[in-house]
């Protein structure tokens, strides 16, 4: 929530809690009130300020309510035709376990009411659940409900965030961000590419049509975002948020349209039309955006990704290709990818097969690859020479005094399950603490070496926004309302 005070009439700096909202309504005696710029909170006051006879400027408490409820968003979907991963709710350990046989392991549990990604966790076996459930059910012991949400988790899917702005009638799409992690990171964790580099035609059509549906089916006045999983030629809608999301800031900077500035005007009673903001801006350049980690403050945290939201920042690489603007994009969030030295490399079970194909060609770009057993034993199989290094708890030295010593350069390292977590982590620490480029999923280890091969074939060129942005004025030149 801004805190400029430079910005508004009036701050007021307060809980954003029922109670609060309507004093301050009693006091200001306002047309109407926004609760698309808050983030996930004010969404839950929709309903219960509508009720008060607070006038809800944009979306109504009605449509927010039938994006948030959970038997109310399946009937949205079903009505629509869309499909969203198998799931159920569960009030007890016996509820959890019934629906994860049910649909099958492994599965995303998480709090019915979360944010940031809070207390998620991709679970593996009925072990894993039951430790979860127990740590679950305390911590919403004193919450407005005790349910928790289990869903099929789509291994290998590429999640997508689109970003759409309506005025009720017409729908424009802001843009559609591919993550660069497969799904299961929390979004705002993950690398994004704006537009979608790396979906068929298709793919992106199917995306495009289902958000259109959804808001107009909804009657979103102001800002929507979709989190859409895509698995092969397969669409799911994971979920919808009519508001603006984190997202909106990167998109608004990469296509040059304020997007919030927009809809706030939409919600105050103007046409896109009016606007002069009909069509989508698909850009002629890459944005990528990274996220920025507070791990060497805090050392006790795991750097591993996952569906809870660790990350403090975001930062932006633009370039007229996606290998530039992720080089771009790492040297911006403090992180430079090395020209020579050695990668280590200790990857899960399903992740050796891609593995071998990054240590391939890294090998050829130079680089010397140091793996542990397994993975050591997967990579010669497949023709790249690998030098071998102890785990923790396998011996000295371990790939921990490895990286002490200076030895390491790059680490790709992915893992799944608890123990293989718990086992890993102080050389993830270690890492950290060395200052050495990592990647915890093989997908960003892909894009790192995209990034390596196309640095050392041309260097990196600037430009500055306006260059950018300069096609974009031909497809939306935004007008003045005059409401």
């Amino acid at each position: 929530v801004s805190t400029d005070y430079d910005t508004s009439d009036r701050l007021y700096f307060e809980p954003l809690t029922y109670e609060h909202v309507m004093h301050i309504v009693e006091v200001e005696k306002p047309d109407g009130v926004i609760v698309q710029f808050g983030g996930q909170t004010p969404l839950k006051l929709a309903v219960p300020l509508a009720r008060a006879g607070v006038p809800i400027l944009g979306s109504t408490a009605d449509a927010i309510d039938r994006a948030e409820d959970r038997e109310r968003f399946e009937e949205l979907l079903t009505k629509l035709g869309l499909d969203r991963p198998r799931g159920g709710i569960a009030n007890g350990t016996k509820d959890a376990f019934a629906v994860a046989e049910r649909i099958g392991f492994p599965v995303v549990v998480r709090p019915s009411y979360v944010l940031g990604g809070r207390a998620m966790e991709i679970v593996h076996s009925q072990e894993e659940l039951a430790r979860y459930m127990t740590v679950a059910l305390e911590a919403v012991a004193d919450a407005e409900t005790q349910t928790i949400l289990v869903d099929e988790f789509l291994k290998d899917a590429i999640e997508v965030d689109v970003d759409c702005v309506s005025d009720g009638k017409d729908v424009v799409i802001g843009g559609l961000l591919q993550h660069i992690e497969e799904a299961g990171i929390h979004s705002g964790d993950s690398s994004m590419a704006l537009p979608a580099h790396a979906l068929p035609p298709e793919v992106l059509a199917t995306l495009r049509s289902s958000t259109r549906a959804l808001a107009l089916e909804l009657g979103v006045v102001g800002l929507m975002n979709v989190q859409f999983a895509v698995r092969g030629s397969a669409v799911y809608v994971i979920e919808v948020n009519p508001r603006a999301s984190r997202t909106i800031p990167f998109i608004s900077k990469a296509i040059g349209v304020p997007l919030a500035k927009v809809a706030a005007k939409v919600m105050a009673g103007a046409t896109l039309r009016e606007l002069g903001y009909t069509r989508e801006i698909v850009p002629q350049h890459i944005a990528v955006k990274e996220s920025v980690f507070p791990f060497t403050k805090f050392p006790g945290v795991d750097t591993i990704l996952s569906p809870e939201m660790r990350s403090t920042g975001e930062v932006m690489g633009i370039a007229e290709n996606f290998p530039d603007a992720f080089y771009k994009a790492l040297l911006s969030a403090y992180t430079e990818l090395p020209d020579e030295g050695n990668v280590f490399i200790s990857v899960k079970e399903n992740d050796k097969p891609a593995a071998a194909e990054v240590a391939r060609r890294l090998k050829e770009l130079g680089f010397g690859i140091v793996a542990t057993k397994g993975t050591r034993e997967v990579l010669e199989r497949a023709g790249v020479e690998a030098e071998n290094v102890h785990k923790v708890g396998e011996g000295r030295p371990h790939i921990v005094d490895s990286l002490q010593n200076g030895d390491i350069a790059l680490v790709v390292n992915t893992t799944e399950g608890a123990k293989a977590i718990r086992d890993s982590r102080s050389m993830r620490r270690q890492t950290v603490l060395s200052h050495v480029p990592y990647f915890t999923t093989i997908a960003a280890a892909v894009a790192a070496v995209d990034a390596i091969e196309a640095r050392r074939m041309r260097p990196l060129s600037v430009r500055s926004l306006q260059e950018y942005h300069a096609h974009n004025r031909e497809l939306a030149t935004l007008r003045p309302s005059r409401r």
